[in-house]
C-alpha cells in the first residue's frame, strides 16, 4: 500500500480547516423599509461601557450604509463621537433627548425605552 502524499489545498479536494469557531457570514438582502414603518427605541445604556453613558438607538432595519450615514447625522447634531453598526446606533453621552425630538423630525416613530 503507498500513501500519496498531499502536497496542497487543492489535491485535499477544497476542504480547509478553520479553529475560528464561526462560519462566513452570508450577504444578507438589504431590505429598504420605509421610516414610518419602523420601530426606533433610544435606549441610556451604562454596562460594558467602563462606567460611561452612551445612549443608543436600536430597531433600525435597512443597509449598512442607511444605518451608517443616520448614525454619522446623528453624531454630527450631538457634537459628540459613537458608532453605527449591528443595527444599533451608538452616541456617547446622554443626548437620548436630542436624538428622540431628531429622529421624530426625520420621520420616525421612536419612543424613549429602558433606563
Amino acid at each position: 500500500m503507498s500513501h500519496n502524499k498531499k502536497n496542497s489545498l487543492s489535491d485535499l479536494g477544497g476542504l480547509v480547516f478553520s479553529t475560528s469557531g464561526s462560519l462566513p457570514k452570508e450577504e444578507r438582502e438589504e431590505v429598504e423599509v420605509p421610516k414610518s414603518e419602523q420601530a426606533l427605541r433610544v435606549w441610556l445604556e451604562k454596562n460594558h461601557r467602563g462606567g460611561k453613558i452612551a445612549t443608543v438607538v436600536k430597531g433600525f432595519v435597512g443597509s449598512e450604509s442607511a444605518l451608517s450615514e443616520l448614525g454619522r447625522t446623528l453624531k454630527t447634531k450631538c457634537g459628540t463621537g459613537g458608532s453605527a453598526k449591528e443595527g444599533e446606533i451608538i452616541i456617547q453621552g446622554d443626548h437620548r433627548d436630542k436624538v428622540v425630538l431628531m429622529l421624530s423630525e426625520m420621520g420616525f416613530p421612536v419612543k424613549k425605552a429602558g433606563s
